[in-house]
């Protein structure tokens, strides 16, 4: 991919991680399928390098758990090249006891007391475990009355909430968003189109309804992962175009999701298909790129 303009050029979505280590220990094998060891911030970076991708947030992966130290490789990993990437962590967001709703809100606010720290994920689609990894398209954990003082912190600290969602859930996500207008909201991978959707119909038209809140972006991530195609993912244009006419290029980001494929792609090629998508204009690539990541998080 190459740079458009002064434009620079954001990868929304990746992930890494070290090897098992004492001093960062995975609690679980959740690896992306065919896997082997880790994927670290080198590499990363120098696949950065080799598309032309000047910057990218890494999101901590369920790996790590949601203890104390789960968000310690990721805050290593900024440390070291705090001009190319930013975070986005995982939480406990249901500790025990009567504190617990508290003790959430906290480690919040620590989390992003981290410099480049955007803010934390929530696995929605996920029924929530320690290590979750089990589809739930109808969960609403999410709208736990316990998770106000979370909410209440990611307002006070102006840091995002970023929700990965099935489409059988965003109509709770808008009411999630409703409730809480003074936090800012992405919905990662566009709600992660599968064979229950299609980009006219219910429930993935709920999107429409989402983008009338100002408070919500979108993340155009993760295609190869919801392609029955390949590159460059024809049968997801339909999927951006309503996007694109919804939020407006203003509110969407791409990401690559690497390399959390399915479908195994280039890191480049995750990418890359924005070029390929004829119906969007130049402007439209300079604001998926990296000018909605910008005014997102600025």
């Amino acid at each position: 991919m190459t740079p458009m303009g002064s434009t620079t050029v954001v990868d929304a979505h990746t992930h890494v991680w070290g090897p098992d280590s004492e001093a960062h220990p995975w609690q679980a094998p959740v690896l992306p399928p065919d896997w082997e060891g880790p994927y670290t911030d080198a590499e990363l970076i120098a696949d950065m390098d080799a598309a032309d991708i000047d910057e990218a947030v890494i999101v901590t992966t369920p790996l790590y758990g949601r203890g104390p130290r789960a968000n310690a490789y990721t805050e290593a990993t900024i440390k070291a090249h705090p001009d190319r990437l930013y975070g986005v962590g995982l939480l406990d967001w249901f500790p025990d006891g009567p504190d617990g709703p508290a003790m959430a809100a906290e480690s919040l606010r620590r989390m992003v007391s981290t410099g480049r720290m955007l803010g934390v994920r929530m696995h929605a689609a996920l029924a929530y475990e320690e290590i979750p990894t089990e589809l739930d398209r109808h969960g609403d954990w999410f709208l736990d009355d316990r998770l106000e003082p979370v909410f209440d912190a990611a307002a006070d600290e102006d840091t995002a909430i970023f929700v990965f969602p099935k489409a059988q859930q965003l109509a709770d996500v808008a009411t999630l968003v409703e409730t809480h207008p003074g936090v800012e909201f992405v919905i990662d991978h566009m709600a992660w189109p599968d064979g229950t959707t299609a980009p006219d119909q219910a429930p993935w038209t709920d999107f429409e309804a989402l983008a009338e809140y100002g408070n919500v972006a979108v993340k155009v991530s993760s295609l190869p992962r919801s392609s029955s195609e390949g590159w460059p993912y024809r049968d997801l244009w339909g999927y951006v175009r309503r996007l694109v006419e919804w939020f407006g290029p203003e509110r969407l980001m791409a990401g690559s999701d690497y390399p959390w494929m399915n479908d195994w792609a280039t890191y480049d090629k995750c990418l890359s298909w924005t070029d390929e998508a004829d119906f969007l204009s130049d402007r439209d690539r300079r604001y998926l790129r990296g000018e909605t990541f910008t005014a997102v998080h600025s």
